[in-house]
């Protein structure tokens, strides 16, 4: 069986986020940003394959995950510390490079998605809209951004992002600065701070370096 994108299970339990083919397999569930994940033979596996890794755990083992995760923090820790997709509710954001004093991310914005009010002490930012619109929020304007078009965020200001379109939101985000921690975004009003707070406690790959926007 060949599986697109199907989130529910088909008959023999199986389920699906990105490309997978299925055959002779029960009970997986896989997640995969780019890469076709093909199962044959095996039952009760978890897999996630990013651009950068891919984990394997039997479905049933949450200790076992749990044990994988701490060695991985160990051997390899920019898997674990710098992944490179992050998945929110209104979106996602994906690094594409960092330095001392830069980050770039491409950030995806479903119709109807925002992000949280927010500002920052140490970093600005620069937004370049290359799909859709954007409704962005600096202090008191309110401007839409359109493909091609960009917008600079002082260090300090209270800003938002906000997709008021039918399609998909994408830009890149261009931060510059002399910290990125997750400790310098300010949240003001968040939507989804309860789901926020509740996946963060399931999350077994960490966080990107630059926190959870």
């Amino acid at each position: 069986m060949r599986c697109g994108n199907c989130p529910d299970k088909d008959g023999e339990g199986n389920a699906a986020r990105g490309a997978a083919v299925f055959e002779d397999s029960r009970n997986c569930n896989v997640s995969t940003d780019r890469a076709l994940v093909a199962l044959e033979g095996v039952d009760d596996l978890v897999v996630v394959a990013t651009q950068d890794a891919v984990l394997v755990s039997r479905q049933k083992d949450a200790n076992g995950l749990k044990r994988l995760v701490a060695k991985l923090k160990t051997v390899a820790p920019q898997v674990t510390e710098d992944h490179i997709k992050v998945h929110r509710p209104w979106g996602s954001y994906q690094s594409v490079d960092n330095g001392d004093r830069h980050q770039v991310k491409r950030i995806i914005v479903k119709p109807g998605g925002r992000l949280s009010l927010q500002k920052h002490h140490h970093r600005s930012e620069h937004w370049i809209v290359v799909r859709g619109a954007a409704r962005v929020t600096v202090n008191e304007l309110v401007k839409t951004v359109h493909e091609n078009e960009s917008i600079y965020i002082p260090i300090g200001a209270v800003h938002r992002l906000e997709n008021p379109g039918k399609i998909q939101l994408e830009l890149i985000e261009v931060q510059t600065g002399s910290y990125f921690g997750e400790d310098d975004i300010i949240r003001i009003e968040d939507d989804y701070q309860a789901h926020v707070r509740r996946g963060r406690m399931l999350e077994v790959s960490g966080s990107c370096r630059s926190g959870g926007m």
